[in-house]
């Protein structure tokens, strides 16, 4: 499976939806460094010792070029930030930002696999709450959206094995991502950011909280519009 064996497709999205855990109030780390990208890490390092979350947030930095950083903390959480267990398009040693066109998209997305951690670590009934951002992602990125057979297990449910392996050879050959249709919502697109600067800084729309029963996430209570939402 090679770069040149599926086709390419110019992406312009202006409202891409991102969710993540709303653990930890934000922080303006990544807007604050106005220096050279290549310098900070010492930067960084300096701040943290007045501030030792400063060095939390920072994460993984040196796996993200300078050239490929950009001033928003919330784009270059994604790289810097990594999930040990892996996803679809990585096996855990990079970051990759997920986004979707829709945000009904990007919530049943982020249910499945907040679904998948809370049962392997039999998690008691509980409220997640949930960040909404929104921003324009702009670049040319592989197209798995076309529905042929070799793209059969880049897109398996439950196993990345392949997709994991293609995600790593495409982000080597210096491909912005990929744009693929959601497994979890199936006939709507989602994207696989691997370079930062296809990411507009975005901006925060909503908070959501997610009722974990004890084994599934059913229903979500929106706080732009007080309402609860079934899934």
């Amino acid at each position: 499976m090679t770069p040149p064996a599926f086709a390419r497709a110019r992406v312009d999205w202006q409202r891409a939806w991102r969710i993540i855990p709303s653990k930890y109030p934000p922080i303006q780390l990544f807007e604050d460094l106005t220096h050279d990208p290549a310098d900070w890490e010492l930067l960084a390092e300096l701040e943290s010792a007045v501030n030792p979350r400063v060095r939390q947030e920072l994460g993984a930095i040196s796996l993200v070029p300078p050239e490929l950083r950009v001033r928003s903390t919330a784009v270059m959480a994604a790289f810097v930030h990594l999930n040990p267990l892996g996803s679809r398009f990585s096996d855990g040693r990079y970051g990759v930002y997920y986004a979707a066109q829709y945000r009904e998209t990007a919530i049943r997305e982020t249910v499945y696999h907040l679904e998948q951690r809370l049962r392997a670590g039999a998690a008691v009934p509980d409220d997640l709450d949930q960040r909404v951002y929104v921003g324009a992602i702009v670049g040319t990125f592989v197209d798995l959206t076309r529905d042929t057979e070799a793209l059969a297990p880049l897109m398996a449910p439950d196993d990345y094995e392949a997709s994991r392996r293609f995600a790593a050879e495409m982000r080597a050959a210096g491909e912005d991502g990929i744009v693929y249709v959601s497994v979890r919502h199936p006939g709507h697109k989602a994207l696989a950011v691997f370079r930062a600067p296809c990411i507009s800084p975005p901006v925060q729309e909503r908070h959501l909280r997610y009722h974990w029963d004890g084994s599934h996430i059913l229903r979500y209570f929106d706080y732009a519009s007080e309402e609860w939402f079934e899934l």
